[in-house]
């Protein structure tokens, strides 16, 4: 059972930073793509960033040039740097690891989230 662990989320300021990690067991975390996503009160679950298992990224246009994602295949981890942070990052970072076999079907997994508010 594929399992996701979320830390890194806090309170801080306009213009600050945050780093997110998302630590995987249970998977051949090498082999699959890994997200993350974001929901703020009232709003849809959206899309922040992917990695692909070559290392291929792609970012929202409101995180680009902002939010790096990375990876490490030996720890089974994925971040999300966050860096010049607005208040319309407010949200709850959610960490999703793409869809596997489990023996009888295809599933997806998701973290259990981590909340993080920018604000003065």
């Amino acid at each position: 059972q594929v399992q996701l662990v979320e830390s890194g989320g806090g309170l801080v300021q306009p213009g600050g930073s945050l780093r997110l990690s998302c630590a995987a067991s249970g998977t051949a975390f090498r082999f699959y793509g890994m997200g993350w996503y974001r929901q703020a009160p009232g709003k849809q679950r959206e899309l922040v960033a992917t990695i692909n298992n070559g290392g291929t990224t792609t970012y929202a246009d409101s995180v680009k040039g902002r939010f790096t994602i990375s990876r490490d295949n030996a720890k089974k981890t994925v971040y999300l740097q966050m860096n010049s942070l607005e208040p319309e990052d407010t949200a709850v970072y959610y960490c999703h690891h793409d869809s596997a076999w489990t023996g009888t079907k295809w599933e997806d997994y998701w973290g259990q989230g981590t909340q993080v508010t920018v604000s003065s």
